[in-house]
């Protein structure tokens, strides 16, 4: 046993729960180059803010990673999670993590995020948006979430970024909340 715990963290990491049916939870996450998991006292503070709305939300977890965001929201009573995953090797962890929880509403899809999201015609209630800090895809990420159809009346966008990023967001998104956390700032919108 403990052999096998040296070998899970020297090859990954370890991610809690935090709230919800799932608290507690304890699951492994490989660590590619950029998976980067959000940390608990960030989801911590962002489950506050949204206790009031995620159940029965459909969220999107883009660039999902090790899925902290969507698991936590499945954990909290979410109605659905689209996980976007490109690294075949997180995605797999990720569909081993969610059938040890039986996350039954949890679609777990190992695509390119972005290129995924122009041509879906599915609608989101609840987004995470989180990507590779390195790659600086926010942009064209809030981009796509603009179109029309992919986001509910009543929709919430959770970006996560460097301190120090400027975006550009719709006219039609509001900052409900910020705040930084040490060289990370992340950001609750709602749709007006």
């Amino acid at each position: 046993m403990k052999n096998r715990q040296a070998s899970a963290t020297h090859q990954g990491g370890q991610l809690r729960l935090i709230g919800g049916q799932w608290r507690g939870r304890k699951l492994s996450f490989p660590s590619p180059d950029g998976l980067r998991p959000t940390g608990d006292r960030i989801r911590e503070t962002l489950f506050n803010w949204l206790q009031a709305d995620v159940a029965d939300a459909r969220c999107l977890d883009m660039f999902a990673g090790s899925g902290a965001l969507g698991l936590e929201a499945l954990s909290r009573g979410a109605g659905s999670c689209t996980f976007l995953e490109l690294n075949r090797q997180a995605y797999r962890q990720l569909q081993h993590n969610c059938s040890l929880l039986k996350a039954q509403s949890a679609d777990i899809l190992n695509v390119d995020s972005l290129a995924w999201l122009a041509q879906t015609d599915q609608m989101f209630d609840l987004v995470f948006l989180d990507p590779p800090f390195a790659q600086h895809l926010w942009q064209q990420a809030i981009e796509l979430l603009s179109r029309p159809g992919c986001l509910s009346t009543q929709a919430l966008i959770y970006v996560e970024s460097p301190k120090n990023l400027l975006l550009a967001t719709p006219a039609h998104w509001s900052l409900s909340r910020e705040k930084v956390a040490g060289e990370v700032c992340f950001r609750l919108y709602r749709l007006l």
